[in-house]
């Protein structure tokens, strides 16, 4: 994925979590979000954030193609 490329987190249930995580020497968790069910997050990566950790039951979505989390 470059570091331009948008990804798309839809939130299926309740208070779903999307961690972004630096760049650097050590990864640190650097924002979150809490989304409610239905919920969409437009976000990419940046000079900042190098991965992002999705907690909870949820489909992202890449130029890479569709994934689902499997819930908490």
């Amino acid at each position: 994925m470059r570091e331009n490329d948008f990804f798309v987190i839809k939130a299926e249930e309740q208070g779903v979590n999307v961690i972004g995580l630096t760049r650097g020497d050590t990864t640190r968790f650097h924002h979150s979000e809490k989304l409610d069910e239905g919920e969409i997050m437009i976000a990419q990566f940046t000079e900042h954030t190098s991965a992002v950790k999705v907690r909870g039951k949820a489909t992202i979505q890449t130029s890479h193609g569709e994934i689902k989390t499997e819930g908490s």
